[in-house]
């Protein structure tokens, strides 16, 4: 009885200590992994279907429809089957932890490491292994950001050693995992045992306000901390392994530096030469015609992996996979679908692919090229108007990239 009411005392001063109830989270979805051979075969046909597109040997409109198929399962952009985030745009454009390290890890064995680095190298082949005695319960990982990384809504975690069967089920896996904000009890993940991406939704983690960049960057650090709370015990070992802590978020889409926003007046202007309240220039859809709308909201953020596309005419224009243009029997379309749905308007929208005709304010443009870029560039966009969901930027018809959640 003594043993009972010390666990309710004890259980009552976290909670007041926190201010809150610590929230219990299910996953909200869980995508199972296949790194199996036949899926190793697919990624290497994959690769050398790539290598004839790049090379001309092969033309889109003359692949099989089971090559095309394939194409559009694993996409251009990851490096191979064990990339997580591919070389594309994603939240990580934005940025992302600082430093990861972890209570403890086990030593190296032969030439594998399990270091607190492989928690977060966006590759499913590594893992960091906790390197204490037992279960590893109380051990933990650590994620430090900047003040100007973009806001998390959702963490995912890769439970347990997948780079093969054999390894997950013989390795012990996490059942429960606390997360620490700033060092304060924030929720428990509850992760289902399947070697899976498993996506919690949480509400923004991060600096909220973003108005001035450089205000925003004299904001303190952050960080999240995942503590072993409960664990799958494995077939063979103590050893509990998490392959990757990765996320997903606001704050990452927009043009970069240079790009040309038509005016209400007919003229155009840089976009990061755009402030709140300049006239613009948007397309009425119900009436096919230019029309006048005042700017609202601006967003600016650093970016890398942008990507350029390049169109018969000659024209380029620099931007994130996820942003929306108008495009001839799709309607809305962007390289990343999948992220374009958290934006205002865009709940339906179609895959970018070469040889989309783009929608221009005075006609169509032909997209001949995709070029994936290297290296950081300042970024912008609009993200509210006075009316309208889109904007001109050059030539082109883009959408207003306003959050869902704002």
């Amino acid at each position: 009885m003594k043993r009972i009411t010390l666990f309710i005392v004890i259980t009552f001063q976290i909670f007041i200590a926190s201010g809150q109830e610590i929230k219990n989270l299910n996953p909200s979805y869980v995508h199972v992994l296949d790194f199996s051979d036949e899926a190793k075969a697919e990624w290497t046909l994959r690769d050398t279907l790539l290598s004839q597109l790049s090379s001309g040997k092969k033309d889109w409109d003359k692949m099989t429809s089971e090559e095309q198929a394939l194409l559009e399962k694993y996409g251009e952009v990851y490096e191979d089957i064990w990339d997580i985030v591919g070389g594309g745009c994603s939240w990580y454009c934005g940025g992302g932890p600082e430093e990861v390290t972890a209570s403890s890890y086990l030593k190296s064995q032969a030439s594998n490491n399990y270091e607190a680095k492989n928690a977060h190298d966006l590759n499913y082949k590594n893992a960091w292994v906790e390197g204490v005695s037992g279960y590893g319960i109380g051990e933990f990982l650590t994620y430090k950001f900047t003040a100007t990384s973009p806001r998390i809504t959702e963490i995912i975690v890769v439970n347990g050693y997948v780079k093969s069967k054999t390894a997950y089920w013989n390795n012990s896996r996490v059942k429960k995992l606390k997360v620490y904000l700033n060092d304060k009890s924030y929720a428990i993940l509850n992760l289902e045992d399947k070697i899976a991406n498993q996506g919690f939704k949480v509400e923004p983690i991060g600096n909220n306000d973003r108005e001035d960049w450089d205000v925003l960057k004299t904001k303190p650090d952050w960080t999240l901390k995942f503590e072993i709370l409960e664990v799958y015990k494995g077939l063979k070992y103590d050893d509990v392994a998490i392959s990757e802590i990765y996320f997903d978020g606001l704050d990452v889409h927009c043009f970069a530096k240079g790009t040309k926003v038509q005016l209400a007046d007919n003229t155009t202007k840089n976009i990061e030469n755009l402030k709140t309240g300049d006239l613009i220039a948007y397309m009425d859809f119900e009436t096919n015609q230019i029309r006048s709308v005042k700017i609202e909201k601006l967003e600016k953020v650093v970016h890398h992996g942008l990507v350029t596309y390049k169109f018969e005419s000659g024209l380029e224009i620099t931007t994130t996979q996820d942003h929306p243009f108008k495009v001839e029997n799709k309607g809305w379309a962007s390289l990343r679908p999948d992220k374009s749905v958290q934006y205002k308007g865009f709940d339906h929208i179609d895959k970018v692919i070469i040889g989309d005709l783009f929608i221009k304010s005075n006609g169509t443009d032909k997209l001949i090229s995709i070029d994936f870029l290297e290296g950081n560039q300042e970024t912008y966009t609009i993200s509210k108007l006075s009316s309208g969901n889109n904007f001109i930027a050059n030539g082109l018809i883009v959408g207003i990239e306003e959050l869902k959640n704002e």
